[in-house]
């Protein structure tokens, strides 16, 4: 066997193996991804040239690869992209790596967008734009989706750390949408003027908790950034101060979404109850039936 010619099918397999061994949790999906970006083509392609032997080039870039995702760094800072909502966005180890479960909070977002009254004119207003915010946009996933799918929407993207910024930029520029798109460099809101003028603020800020971080699978832990992570002892540190400010910053009626974590999603929901600038709806449910997004309205 060990004379055996290294075929694409042969690579799959081994690594395969290999990876499983050293923990991967889906190792077969990791050596299709890998092996697919050093060939440069899509994970389907690799089947139809099954048969067909690496070159040594395509062997030594997937060597290398292997090597790094083995030791535990994520398949999508090794490849530098990541699918989110059907589109493709750029991801460094500056941001978070998009994941299905934020997938609840476009859903929760757009549906907002479209259940909201006919908007009326105003300063520096077209007719029915909606005004909406990402606070804490890291890879600019959930401001791009919003001027993506919603043609008159015109979104603040805005982000503490400017090395996300400025990832968040190009991805809004591959997507075509920089043009609707503000970003800011900010600590959550406070850049932003203390009147309404938001209809629509949505966040996936920071909410593990110290306690929880030690916890996070390796991959996470050790290579995602920690200040798009954690937020305090009980993981609601971020969240305590996004609340007062986006009640400031929503016209009445507005709506606040915010990912959480089903560990702390009990305690989001009194926050923004006793807040008293809220009327809070069940907070929405992920496909496993975990507490994932709360859902409030701005009285």
């Amino acid at each position: 066997m060990s004379d055996a010619p290294w075929t694409i099918g042969r690579l799959l397999q081994w690594t395969t193996e290999f990876l499983g061994q050293h923990g991967a949790e889906n190792p077969r999906l990791d050596a299709e991804v890998l092996l697919a970006s050093a060939r440069g083509c899509q994970r389907i392609d690799l089947y139809a040239a099954y048969s067909e032997e690496a070159s040594d080039e395509l062997r030594s870039a997937f060597r290398a690869f292997v090597s790094r995702r083995a030791k535990g760094e994520p398949v999508a800072y090794i490849v530098g992209h990541k699918e989110f909502y059907s589109l493709d966005f750029e991801v460094t180890p500056d941001v978070l790596i998009p994941r299905p479960e934020t997938e609840l909070l476009v859903v929760a977002l757009l549906d907002q967008a479209k259940n909201r009254p006919p908007l009326p004119l105003g300063e520096g207003r077209g007719e029915g734009v909606l005004e909406i915010a990402d606070v804490g946009t890291g890879s600019g996933i959930l401001a791009i989706c919003a001027a993506k799918f919603l043609p008159t929407a015109r979104v603040t993207a805005i982000d503490i750390n400017p090395a996300a910024l400025a990832v968040a930029r190009r991805n809004a520029e591959r997507h075509g949408v920089a043009d609707r798109i503000t970003f800011v460099e900010a600590d959550l809101l406070s850049a932003e003027p203390a009147e309404p003028h938001y209809d629509i603020i949505v966040s996936n800020p920071p909410y593990v908790s110290m306690k929880e971080l030690s916890d996070l699978p390796p991959d996470v832990r050790d290579h995602e950034p920690h200040l798009a992570l954690v937020a305090g002892p009980g993981g609601t540190d971020v969240i305590e101060r996004l609340v007062p400010q986006a009640a400031e910053r929503l016209r009445p009626g507005g709506a606040l979404l915010i990912e959480v974590s089903p560990m702390i999603a009990p305690a989001v929901e009194q926050l923004v109850r006793s807040s008293g600038r809220f009327t809070v709806a069940p907070t929405l449910r992920d496909s496993a039936n975990q507490a994932r997004v709360i859902d409030a309205i701005r009285t």
